[in-house]
């Protein structure tokens, strides 16, 4: 983030995750948001959106609707992805969470995870089967 910042890139972070940074020492967003941001990049709509805890307790995912494209970070698994690292997860919610990406982004096509291979809505499905009754 630091390099980013020294070239004059502007950084965005839900306040969640600027009070989580600042509270561990780490470099912090220049800009924040509470649940949700709409930004113009080029000719595209790109929304981050907080829908609740999982992988963590500020973790956003980000929807391009022009190309129905969902990047989902570390709340999404790809398919036959274990569990993982659960050191900050709240693995209660996690379904739920996703159940709401799902439902607000109904028309997602492809579906970009943390970690592993590009998908389609079943790494949607594939992670909330995996978390439910965790």
């Amino acid at each position: 983030m630091k390099e980013f910042q020294a070239k004059g890139v502007p950084s965005y972070g839900s306040h969640k995750t600027i009070a989580l940074a600042k509270a561990a020492g780490d470099p912090v967003p220049e800009n924040g948001f509470d649940e949700e941001l709409i930004l113009g990049v080029g000719d595209l709509k790109v929304i981050s959106k907080f829908f609740g805890e999982g992988h963590t307790r500020d973790n956003v995912v980000t929807y391009v609707p022009s190309d129905q494209v969902l990047f989902g970070g570390c709340l999404i698994k790809e398919l036959g992805a274990s569990f993982g690292y659960l050191g900050n997860a709240n693995t209660a919610t996690w379904s739920e969470t996703v159940r709401k990406v799902k439902s607000n982004f109904s028309d997602v096509r492809t579906v970009i995870p943390g970690h592993g291979k590009i998908g389609n809505v079943e790494l949607l499905d594939y992670t909330i089967r995996m978390f439910e009754g965790k």
